[in-house]
């Protein structure tokens, strides 16, 4: 446990310093060759917890400490620890000391006795010290306060539903590939092999736990994809008919570009600004046992990748807040400033006014985010809509399964946070 302290808190610090907690993670586990399978689990958990609860963890720090903490590395593997403590089942004189120990291979040894006695000190008055840190709106919820404030303004009836569902562990959700197998044959093979999930929509499989994706049957055949279920809703708004020209606009990584070609033979060009990005594209069309033309490209500037020939549908995934997203990234909540959401905003106008040029008459154009800010959805498609004179929004044939606002889908057991607005052009 102790490495898995260490590495977790030098983890949460990077990210803490504008880095993505994915990558720093992959990174680590790289780098460290003493971490067993079941440590790098740990590890995981670790890091993805204290960023999930650091509101709460740090108001319970704070709480504790007569002196604001100088060093960064002591405060870092306090968060770790007190994590542990208050939302994980590990022994607590194990967490104590193991944490303890950390601060001699972190490199400050002579914090020992501050993190003994604060970790103590919490174990002592767990109950008064997290009923200190719940009492602002930082601590209790875990976000920041501008985040908080925009959707208790945005959302006032169901603000402390969102809030909390993007602290919750996400479900493991699979899309069967239609082209292989069903979902039924695909949930009783499931059986087969030990597992509970129940079916969700057209295509959608959530798991009872969640397995390591090379534990998942049929996953390197090509049988299963791994995406959320409110994501899985893309390919059926757009709904596009074998033959058709189809453009992915943001492809990368390729879930929505690959669910397009499971349900109809397309003539697809996906484009994303990332050429390594877009190799993951490549490799799950690959994967999946599928084509279609790649082509690095910015959506925001056509020329260079578009040949002038109308496509009948688009996909504009846009770049965004991933605002809806945040139980799967909690350092989303901690990378974003206020004052981004404008930047995004202004960037997704772009798209949308671009890729408009690209449409066929009498096409569709299917815009998306996983946010669930106004400015980037409902705002976004009314400026879209006067600035546009030829598009008209048509009506979602939504699932009855499926809590929506207008378009906007709310995070829930099932579902990620997701936006949708279809646009055809007359």
């Amino acid at each position: 446990m102790i490495e898995a302290q260490r590495l977790a808190a030098l983890i949460v610090g990077q990210v803490l310093a504008g880095r993505s907690l994915d990558r720093e993670l992959a990174a680590q586990r790289a780098r460290s060759e003493i971490l067993s399978a079941s440590d790098r689990g740990l590890l995981q958990d670790l890091a993805y917890g204290t960023l999930r609860f650091l509101g709460e963890v740090d108001g319970a720090i704070d709480a504790l400490l007569d002196r604001p903490l100088t060093d960064d590395r002591v405060r870092n593997l306090l968060r770790v620890a007190t994590y542990q403590l208050v939302h994980t089942r590990a022994a607590p004189y194990a967490i104590v000391d193991h944490a303890v120990q950390a601060t001699a291979v972190v490199g400050v040894p002579a914090a020992r006795g501050l993190v003994n006695a604060v970790l103590r000190n919490f174990l002592r008055r767990r109950d008064d010290i997290l009923a200190r840190a719940r009492s602002t709106d930082a601590g209790r919820y875990s976000y920041p306060v501008w985040w908080i404030d925009k959707v208790r303004s945005q959302y006032p009836e169901d603000y402390r539903e969102i809030l909390a569902a993007g602290n919750e562990h996400p479900p493991l959700t699979l899309r069967v590939n239609t082209r292989r197998t069903s979902v039924e044959q695909y949930v009783a093979r499931l059986g087969v092999d030990g597992m509970t999930a129940i079916a969700s929509g057209e295509t959608a499989v959530i798991l009872a736990q969640p397995v390591p994706v090379e534990r998942v049957p049929g996953f390197g055949d090509g049988d299963v994809s791994v995406q959320d279920a409110a994501a899985q809703l893309a390919a059926a708004f757009l709904n596009a008919a074998s033959g058709e020209r189809v453009l992915d606009a943001c492809a990368a990584p390729g879930g929505k570009t690959a669910h397009i070609l499971e349900r109809s033979d397309v003539d697809l060009l996906a484009i994303d600004v990332d050429a390594a990005r877009l190799e993951r594209v490549r490799s799950n069309l690959t994967r999946l046992h599928l084509s279609a033309d790649l082509a690095v490209g910015d959506a925001v500037d056509p020329a260079p990748w578009w040949d002038g020939r109308a496509f009948n549908a688009i996909l504009a995934d846009v770049p965004c807040s991933a605002s809806g997203v945040v139980r799967r990234h909690p350092d989303i909540k901690w990378l974003r400033r206020a004052d981004d959401i404008a930047r995004f905003a202004e960037k997704q106008s772009a798209i949308l006014d671009a890729l408009w040029q690209t449409l066929a008459s009498n096409g569709k154009l299917l815009y998306v985010t996983c946010s669930i800010f106004h400015e980037e959805n409902h705002n976004q498609i009314a400026r879209f809509l006067e600035r546009h004179q030829d598009a008209h929004r048509q009506t979602l044939p939504w699932p009855p399964h499926v809590q929506q606002l207008a378009g906007q889908i709310l995070p829930d057991e099932q579902h990620d946070g997701f936006f949708y607005a279809l646009l055809e052009k007359r």
